[in-house]
Order: C-alpha cells, then sequence, then structure tokens
C-alpha cells in the first residue's frame, strides 16, 4: 500500500501526528491547571479556623494545602468555631463555603454556643436540665423574665445584690432560726400588727414617740417607770388605785 504525499512532501499520517502532538501541548497545561467546579463538588473536607470576625466569618486553611477559604457557619452548627479549631467545610457550586461542624477544638475547656437571633428551647413531653461542675451564670443585658406556677430554689448559701426591690404577692411566710435586720430607715404601714414573743428588748437612743388613740400597758408582776424627769398629765380624769400608795 502506497502512502500519499502532499505538494510539501508529508505524508497523511504525519500530518494527524503532527496535528495529534501540538494538541497535546496545549491540553497539557489545561489538564494539569486544577478544576475550580471539581473542587466546590468535591463534598466535605478538613481546614483549620484561623481567624474570625464579628459577622461571624471565619478565615480557614485547608489541609489538603490547596489554600484558604473565607467561611460562613451554617445554621445547625451551634458550635462556634474558635482560631486553632478542626472543622469540616463544604463548598457549593457557587463558590460558597460553609463550616458545617467542628471535629476538634484547640482548647476542649471552652465552649460557646451561638446563635444570631432568638433562641427557644422546647420540651414537649419532658423537662429541660442545665448542670455544671463549675460556676453558672446567668446574664442579660435588658431583663430576666421567669414564669412558673410553682418556683423552687434550694442552695446552702445565697447572696443576693438588688439595688431596688418591688414585691407584690398575696401571702408571704419566713421561717428562721436566726434574722438580723440592718439598715438606715424602715417604715411599716399596716391595717394590724401583731407580734408574739417570749422575751423583747428595744433600745432608743434619744428620742422614741408613740401616738395612739387607746393605751393599754399590763404586766402580771411589775410596771416599772424610771426617769430623771417624769411628767404625767391629763386633760380630764387621773386615777390611781391600789391598796398601797407609797409617794416620796
Amino acid at each position: 500500500m502506497t502512502s500519499t504525499r502532499n505538494t510539501h512532501g508529508t505524508t497523511a499520517g504525519e500530518t494527524i501526528a503532527t496535528a495529534s502532538d501540538a494538541t497535546q501541548g496545549v491540553l497539557d497545561p489545561l489538564m494539569q491547571r486544577p478544576s475550580h467546579a471539581g473542587r466546590a463538588d468535591s463534598g466535605t473536607r478538613i481546614a483549620t479556623v484561623i481567624a474570625s470576625d464579628a459577622d461571624l466569618w471565619f478565615d480557614v486553611d485547608l489541609d489538603d494545602g490547596q489554600g484558604s477559604l473565607r467561611c460562613r457557619r451554617v445554621a445547625s452548627c451551634l458550635l462556634l468555631p474558635a482560631p486553632g479549631d478542626t472543622v469540616l467545610i463544604t463548598s457549593t457550586r457557587q463558590g460558597d463555603s460553609f463550616v458545617i461542624a467542628v471535629v476538634a477544638q484547640a482548647d476542649p475547656r471552652q465552649a460557646t454556643l451561638a446563635v444570631d437571633g432568638d433562641l427557644t428551647l422546647v420540651s414537649r413531653s419532658g423537662g429541660i436540665r442545665a448542670r455544671s461542675a463549675g460556676p453558672m451564670a446567668l446574664e442579660s443585658d435588658t431583663s430576666i423574665a421567669m414564669q412558673s406556677p410553682e418556683w423552687r430554689t434550694q442552695a446552702r448559701q445565697a447572696h443576693c445584690e438588688i439595688g431596688e426591690m418591688d414585691y407584690q404577692g398575696g401571702h408571704i411566710r419566713f421561717s428562721v432560726l436566726v434574722s438580723h435586720f440592718v439598715g438606715r430607715a424602715c417604715e411599716v404601714v399596716l391595717d394590724r400588727f401583731n407580734l408574739l414573743t417570749r422575751s423583747s428588748f428595744r433600745l432608743t437612743e434619744e428620742v422614741e414617740q408613740v401616738r395612739a388613740g387607746q393605751l393599754d400597758i399590763e404586766a402580771e408582776q411589775t410596771l416599772r417607770l424610771h426617769s430623771k424627769n417624769t411628767l404625767l398629765t391629763s386633760k380630764g380624769l387621773v386615777k390611781v388605785d391600789a391598796e398601797q400608795i407609797h409617794m416620796g
């Protein structure tokens, strides 16, 4: 079988081989270049958080050596990533990258659960219990509201510091062994006041005044009134009645 040569002295087979070599030389750099679309569809990858900002964007370094990415956190990832944490990320076809989970923390002693909006924890058929081996703090920048048919608090010691407090209730009862009240002023307004005690001692350094419509003082054994100056005055009647009256 004879080969056909063109006017330039080359055969058809040599022309095809030359064109194939030229095409291969052009495609080699393109084949060696990483495909961004394939990398976006490559599923999940491991990365390390290097920085974060106030808008909850995270800069991560890919562990496969493909550089760094700027990611957001998915809504289901409540654990807030911190610099140094190992995270699991994924990318979309549009080129957006997201942190979907925290694989390992750089500091396992600290963890933050964070959401962008309001957070509601609901248990439809059971209870919710929070337990801590260390101190537990409940803080709010505005207010804390608690509502329940019954409220129980139990502690060995309690410390309460409140600038101003208003209490409204139908009934209150205190059962304590020892109580101490220290204050600058005390004002009590009541319809009726009953005080039952086995022994009572009251000390007033300056002035004590009693204003009453009727005053009844009764002592079973001894009644003693003593002062440097004693004044007994009455607009109507002064009556002193006893088996013996000693004056002087």
